[in-house]
């Protein structure tokens, strides 16, 4: 019988920085659902959820830079206004999912973005894409067709919203790539937090409406678990290989499935659990692709 490595304590911690990660990312689209919704007054704009979102968590970055003090080099400013844009849009949509289906589909919906990633990088960066990666995009897009349900009217919209913030988080994984190795992670979340800050503040004037005492403290809580979504996604991933990290980030769906029935008492029903495990089995093989990938060495010409 073969040895089975160990798991290294470096390992270790990575994954628990991901799993805080997953924790703290299904609580954002928690918040989001209830800012979304009536439960803590009128519902608000997703747009203006979005701003709490940068808001708060700029302040809760820049709050560590000043602290820190790190050392700041000269960055790419178009990239990260592009990934930006990318990333602001994403999220606005998936905080309308939140509000109209059920958090599990929305979640589940979300995690075809490295699959798009994947689609987007072929035009974009060049990359070339094999058969067992074309075979992880249908199966994922399999599960997701099940999950949009057409014809079923609003869940058929919010499943598509869902896949929108898909698509443009996928989008967004282009020019992240880009960007790895070139400036450190503290300095890309402070630019990318600054940025969507600001173009947030100005899209959010169309839509403004006086926020409850109560809708000021979600927005708040929001912010701040999305800065520490960031903070041990980052911290996971400077621990060890993203291939080996990457498919505990699918226990995102647990967290969100558990805060929808412990907080809305929503169930997942049997059709909801089908679509998201074929996204999740869609998902996995194109992450253990990518392993595949770069285990393989290159062969020199």
């Amino acid at each position: 019988m073969p040895d089975i490595a160990p798991i290294l304590p470096s390992q270790a911690r990575a994954v628990a920085f991901m799993l805080c990660a997953t924790a703290f990312i299904a609580a954002t689209t928690l918040l989001a659902k209830a800012l979304g919704t009536d439960t803590l007054g009128d519902p608000l704009h997703p747009v203006q959820v979005t701003f709490g979102r940068f808001l708060f968590a700029w302040i809760a970055i820049v709050t560590i830079v000043a602290i820190t003090r790190p050392n700041l080099t000269r960055p790419n400013l178009g990239l990260h206004l592009s990934r930006t844009l990318c990333g602001a849009t994403g999220v606005t949509l998936m905080f309308a999912a939140a509000a109209a289906i059920p958090l599990a589909d929305a979640t589940a919906i979300s995690f075809l973005n490295p699959v798009f990633g994947m689609i987007l990088a072929i035009p974009l960066l060049g990359e070339r894409v094999g058969k067992w990666r074309w075979l992880a995009a249908a199966i994922a897009f399999t599960g997701a067709l099940i999950l949009i349900r057409p014809g079923a009217g609003s869940v058929q919209l919010g499943a598509l919203l869902a896949l929108g913030a898909a698509l443009a988080l996928g989008l967004e994984l282009t020019f992240i790539k880009r960007l790895a190795g070139r400036e450190r992670p503290l300095q890309i979340l402070l630019l990318n937090n600054t940025i969507g800050l600001a173009i947030i503040s100005v899209a959010v004037l169309a839509v403004w409406q006086s926020p409850t005492p109560s809708q000021w403290v979600a927005l708040a809580a929001l912010g701040f678990a999305m800065a520490a979504a960031q903070a041990c996604f980052v911290n996971a991933m400077a621990r060890a290989d993203a291939s080996f990290v990457t498919p505990f980030s699918y226990l995102t769906l647990v967290f969100a499935t558990l805060y929808d029935l412990a907080v809305f008492g929503t169930v997942p029903t049997g059709v909801s659990l089908l679509g998201a495990g074929i996204i999740i089995a869609g998902a996995a093989l194109l992450a253990w692709r990518e392993r595949v990938n770069q285990l393989t060495p290159t062969p020199t010409p």
